[in-house]
Parts: structure tokens; sequence; C-alpha cells
């Protein structure tokens, strides 16, 4: 699904803070990406977005050569990969029913369409009563839990999230992380970056080590 060969990744002229990254995620997989904080990981999440690009070395997804794919076969490309960032990302205008339902809205689906499953996702995400909320009046909590549900609305191939236990309870997370697991089973990749070992513990799954700049595989 995805693969990685000698990638390297610098921000302006400093020095570079991946390096040597060969490794693939595979259709079906399940892994966690961890390692300390500033290792690296939300830029290898950025980098397996596509919304960054290598310094150096090959990046393949879904059988294209990131670097050549124009424009719109980037868009086309993340409408397959469902993303949950720190900072949540959501459009304060948009009510949180609206903000989960915003990548279906952009594929031109009418309301009538996804109005249930939306309304049942939020619901097993615990937002069953926040649908006409705005985003500045949700929890820092709330808000984690509604960028979830529009990573996972659209049943993406490969789900990316950063942290996206960080801001819950223990019962919760684990029901998140019981839902990422259906998720998978159902044949969506996931890549959960954390450092939650306590959460890692809860599911059999490949871990992805980064320190210091290099990748580390255990399975």
């Amino acid at each position: 699904m995805i693969k990685f060969e000698n990638v390297g990744l610098r921000y302006g002229m400093g020095s570079e803070i991946l390096r040597d990254l060969t490794f693939h995620i595979a259709p079906g997989s399940f892994q966690f990406l961890t390692g300390p904080s500033g290792a690296g990981k939300s830029s290898l999440l950025r980098l397996l977005f596509l919304s960054l690009s290598p310094t150096r070395g090959l990046i393949n997804v879904f059988g294209k050569d990131a670097a050549s794919l124009k424009r719109a076969d980037l868009q086309d490309i993340r409408q397959d990969i469902g993303i949950v960032f720190q900072d949540f990302r959501l459009l304060d205008h948009l009510t949180t029913f609206e903000n989960v339902a915003l990548p279906l809205r952009v594929q031109g689906r009418e309301e009538a369409s996804y109005k249930r499953d939306v309304i049942d996702l939020l619901d097993w995400v615990g937002l069953s009563d926040r649908l006409h909320v705005l985003p500045p009046v949700l929890s820092g909590g709330e808000k984690q839990r509604a960028a979830i549900a529009r990573a996972l609305i659209n049943q993406p191939k490969l789900l990316l999230a950063d942290e996206p236990t960080g801001n819950l309870d223990p019962t919760l997370a684990r029901r998140l992380l019981r839902l990422f697991a259906e998720l998978n089973r159902s044949g969506t990749s996931v890549v959960i970056a954390t450092h939650d070992l306590g959460l890692m513990d809860q599911f059999q799954a490949k871990r992805l080590v980064i320190n210091e700049g290099l990748l580390q595989i255990y399975d």
C-alpha cells in the first residue's frame, strides 16, 4: 500500500530529523508508531499523508510514485486516507455533524445518503448530544472524538492517527481502540502514533519505533 525507500527529511538547512527510512505499510495491516517526544512521529505521518515531501528517497503510495503525482492526483489519493491531527483541525463555523460529514460533502454526496451514518458514528464516539454544537463550545476530548469520527466516516483504505487518545479517559480510549481494530478487520490499514505503552499493550500489532531519526520495526 505504501512503500518508503531510503527516505530522509530535513527542515530548511538543518540536519535530517528522519533518515534512511525503508519500510512498507501492507494492505490490511495495523501498526503503532512510537518513540520519544520530538523524534519525528508527526513528521512521518505527514509524509504518509503526502502533505510533506521528503528531502530524499522514494515514496510509493497505492502503486504510484508520490513525487510524480499532480495536485489532482494527490486530492484523489487523500480521499482514501483518513487522518487525525493532534490539533484536530475542525472548522469553527461548522457544527459537529457538518465537520464529520465534510469529507462526504466534498465528494458531492447528498446529505440524505450519509446522514444516518454520521449520526451513528457520532453516537458511537459519545457525541450524539453534540451534533449541532460548534467546535468552540466543545471540550478538548470532544473535539478529538469529532476529529476521529471525521477521519473514519469515509471508511478509508489507510487511517493515520496522531496521539488519538491523548485527551480521553482510559475507558473511552479503549473503546476507540476497539473501533480502530474493527476498521482494520474490515480491511483498512491503521497507523497510530502514540507514546502510551499501556495502550499499545492492549493490542497485538507491529511497532514502528523512531529514535534519533532512525526507524526500527518490531513484530
